[in-house]
This record gives structure tokens, C-alpha cells and sequence, in this order.
């Protein structure tokens, strides 16, 4: 039987703030350090690495310098953990159940490095700099850090493999999203808390698995509208017997670290969403396994116990995704500069727009492109990284 243990996240920010408090004499004379608005015009960056456990970081923080050392214009901090934050328990099991009774953690092993990149010249400091700035950090510091993490991992484990190249996240975001305290987090379901496209499961279901598979891609990669794509996929499940349904539920495996990810932000007072472009019978099943406190979906059209193959309106698209969580945050009273929305598909980038952070869990490159974090090397734990928070710590 799996145990259970214990991990502690801080609650808050202060090691965050503390490192720009350590920085003030660099900022702009008039800047207020708590006015976070005003922090987030300025091109200061936190820079989140992230790692699997199994990769060595003997070397990380003398690859993080070395680039900085090349750069006369920015000074470095490194964010230390803060002893006096008040922490939050968040209790999960060691390993968790997949298809075949096989078992797995509940979220990756990693380690997380946290920066404070700050410009300390005037020319670079104006906020006209920022989106330029953030090219060149991005351009230049996470391909040097890919390059020799990935040369590393290579020399280590003696391997050419391919998954050897995807060894490190590298996050390059605003310091406001740091400081800030976010109360509401969307989630997509599809590829992003679950492992599988539904809809895909049910055209296996059906016998048309192929067909829809087929524009299921070409609707993620953004090359198919997705209403029309909704609508074509729908239509070859007409007849398939909602005998099959909660078939499909038992088999939808969770997304490695969903469940911690959702405990941990539960308990660090997040009101979460599950925002799906899927059905809602599945959505609520999921919501209901992680504790998700409430569900958009569309409704799967069921007559005579036989999917009859029409969609209802309106659907779930890009748009309707942004709305739901605009309004969401309207009627829970958040400011949307305190969301987050998650997901995978070129579907979700609206949500992903409107959020004041857009994290892609596992996505295509138009999304990875487009969004402010992009998860490769974690599991959906991986949030809470982009978020600022240190890598989990087991409970003494």
C-alpha cells in the first residue's frame, strides 16, 4: 500500500520581495516596491530553472553566471528560501494508481533554481526595453543553459536520446508575477490535468478513433477552427451507447502531478476551474477525483441512450474558455491580474491572454510560443514553479 506524506510550500511571497528589496538601489529613484503594477512595466525578470532530480546541477549556478558575467548590464540575485514564511501542509500519497494497476509518483522529482535578473543601466531599465529585453535573456541564456545541461546529461548517462534534450525549464517571467497573490486558477482538462483527448477515446469507442484523431491534431495545432472541428468529430459518434461512458472514466488516467498540484492550491486559497472544450460528463468526473471546485464544459447530446452526433451551442471554444474565466473572476470579486489558466491546446490561448499568467503544460509550439511558461520536464506541478514557489520539501 502506497504511503502517505507530508510536502510544506511558503504561502507567500517574501523571498521574492526580499530579493527586490535587495535590488533597490538599481530601480528607477521613484519606484514604490510594493506598487507591483509598476515593478511589472520594468524589464526585471525572475529566472525559474527547472530540473529533473535525476539531472546534475553541479554546475547551474556557474552556467547562470558565466552568462551573466558576459553581460555588463544585468546584475544577478539568486532567491533564497525564506525562514520566515509561513508554510502550507499539502498531503499526498507516494505513489499513484495508473491503468494496469501500475504505479507512479505523485508529481515529478525536481529541483527548482530561482533568479532575479536586474538591468543596471537606465537605457535598458525603461520599460520600452522589457519585451526586448526578455527576447535576449530568452534567446541567449536558455539555449546556452539547454545546450550544456543537455551535453551534460549526455557525457553523464552516456545516451544520444532524444529525451535527453528535454532536461530543463527555463521560465523567464515579470517579477510582478511573482509578487503578486493569485486567488483563481483555470484548468483545461484534455492533455492537461488527463493524460488523454476524450474525444478521441470515444471514436475509439465508436470505431472512427482515426478520423477524429486526425482532427483532433489539426484543431490543437490551430489549423482547423475548433467549432468546425467540434462539430465534424461529434457527428461520427452519432449511435456510439452511452453504455461506453463511464468505461471511458475508468480509464482516463490523471496527468502526473494533477492531483498535488490541485491539493497544493486548495490549500493555498485558489478557487479552481476545470475549463474544457470536452464534454461534461468527463469533466465532472475528473473535478470530482481532484477536487476542483467547479466545471464548464459542453454537454454530450443523449437521446434514446445513443449519442445522436449534434452539438448544443454555445460551444466551449477559445473565446468562450476567456469569457467563462472573465467571468468567473468578476463574480468571485478577483482581479484578473490574479489568475493563472493552464492548458495545452491552441484553444486554450485566450484564456491564456486574458490570465495575467498563461502556463502551456505539454503543448504544442504555437502555444509553448505564446504563452508566458511552458512545462516540459515536470509534471502539472510544474505551475507552481512558474508561480515562484521552491520545489516541494517533505515534511521533517
Amino acid at each position: 500500500m502506497p504511503n502517505n506524506t507530508s510536502y510544506s510550500l511558503p504561502k507567500d511571497s517574501k523571498a521574492w520581495q526580499q530579493a527586490v528589496d535587495s535590488v533597490a538601489s538599481l530601480l528607477p529613484n521613484d519606484t514604490n516596491l510594493q506598487d507591483f503594477d509598476a515593478l511589472q512595466s520594468l524589464p526585471v525578470f525572475a529566472l525559474i530553472v527547472v530540473l529533473p532530480a535525476r539531472v546534475s546541477t553541479l554546475d547551474i549556478h556557474q552556467y547562470v553566471q558565466s552568462w551573466v558575467d558576459e553581460q555588463p548590464n544585468w546584475h544577478l540575485v539568486t532567491v533564497a528560501e525564506d525562514a520566515d514564511a509561513s508554510f502550507v501542509n499539502i498531503t499526498v500519497s507516494d505513489t499513484e494508481p495508473m491503468a494496469g494497476n501500475a504505479q507512479r509518483l505523485p508529481f515529478t522529482q525536481s529541483q527548482v533554481f530561482r533568479y532575479l535578473l536586474v538591468p543596471v543601466s537606465d537605457t535598458l531599465m525603461h520599460p520600452a526595453k522589457k519585451t526586448a529585453a526578455a527576447h535576449i535573456i530568452d534567446d541567449q541564456l536558455t539555449t546556452r543553459l539547454r545546450r550544456d545541461l543537455t551535453e551534460d546529461y549526455k557525457n553523464t548517462y552516456h545516451t544520444d536520446s532524444a529525451d535527453s534534450l528535454d532536461v530543463v525549464d527555463c521560465h523567464i517571467l515579470s517579477v510582478g508575477h511573482m509578487l503578486r497573490t493569485h486567488k483563481l486558477a483555470c484548468f483545461d482538462m484534455d492533455s492537461t490535468l488527463i493524460e488523454q483527448e476524450v474525444i478521441v477515446e470515444l471514436a475509439k469507442a465508436a470505431g472512427v478513433g482515426d478520423k477524429v484523431e486526425v482532427i483532433t491534431e489539426a484543431a490543437m495545432r490551430g489549423e482547423i477552427d475548433f467549432d468546425e472541428s467540434f462539430a465534424q468529430r461529434v457527428a461520427l459518434l452519432k449511435g456510439l451507447s452511452t453504455d461506453v461512458l463511464d468505461e471511458i472514466c475508468a480509464r482516463l488516467i490523471l496527468s502526473t502531478g494533477a492531483r498535488t498540484t490541485i491539493s497544493a492550491l486548495k490549500a493555498l486559497g485558489y478557487h479552481t476551474v476545470l475549463v474544457s472544450g470536452g464534454f461534461t460528463y468527463f469533466a465532472r468526473y475528473i473535478a470530482e477525483q481532484l477536487g476542483i471546485d467547479e466545471v464548464h464544459a459542453n454537454p454530450l447530446d443523449i437521446e434514446d441512450g445513443e449519442v445522436t452526433g449534434h452539438v448544443q451551442l454555445p460551444i466551449v471554444n477559445g473565446a468562450k474558455k476567456a469569457a467563462i474565466v472573465e467571468h468567473t473572476a468578476e463574480r468571485l470579486g478577483i482581479e484578473m491580474s490574479q489568475v493563472v489558466c493552464i492548458g495545452d491546446g491552441a484553444n486554450d490561448l485566450p484564456m491564456m491572454a486574458v490570465a495575467d499568467l498563461g502556463v502551456a503544460y505539454r503543448a504544442k509550439p504555437i502555444v509553448q510560443a505564446r504563452a508566458d511558461a511552458a512545462i516540459n520536464v515536470t509534471g502539472l506541478e510544474g505551475t507552481l514553479y512558474a508561480l515562484g514557489y521552491p520545489a516541494f520539501a517533505p515534511t521533517k
